[in-house]
């Protein structure tokens, strides 16, 4: 097995259990200071890692274009966790994240058009699939 697909089935096991955890840590609590302890939590983790690998020196190879984009991908990530947690504090678990998962059909337009990654019947099924899912469960 490679490595990066060790790495994305052991990220899909942990935001799985994200989920859950963040809704029972959300009881008694708003959706914004249950994301603040969160969001705490990561700053400090990927600050030690960063810190511990020396991964400061990277900084010299960085280029403006990089950093304007990884300043992006924060402000996108910030957006998306504040209304996911804004949503599972008052909705279902498996709603929210259904539908939150779906974003991987925004991901698949954009690596299309954007990165110009292949398009195959494998990759369109599987997309439809989840659009499909993702319906069945919001359906009125």
């Amino acid at each position: 097995m490679q490595t990066w697909v060790l790495y994305a089935i052991l990220s899909m096991i942990f935001a799985g259990l994200t989920s859950v955890l963040a809704k029972y840590g959300l009881q008694n609590i708003s959706a914004d200071f249950g994301l603040g302890i969160r969001t705490t939590v990561i700053f400090v983790i990927i600050t030690t890692l960063n810190i511990v690998g020396a991964r400061f020196k990277e900084f010299a190879s960085l280029t403006t274009v990089q950093i304007v984009l990884l300043i992006a991908s924060g402000i996108t990530t910030t957006l998306s966790w504040i209304f996911y947690y804004r949503a599972m504090k008052d909705g279902l678990v498996s709603y929210v994240a259904a539908i939150d998962k779906a974003s991987i059909l925004i991901t698949l337009l954009l690596s299309f058009f954007l990165l110009k990654e292949p398009v195959n019947a494998k990759i369109i099924l599987g997309g439809a699939l989840i659009f499909a899912g993702m319906i069945v469960l919001i359906w009125k």
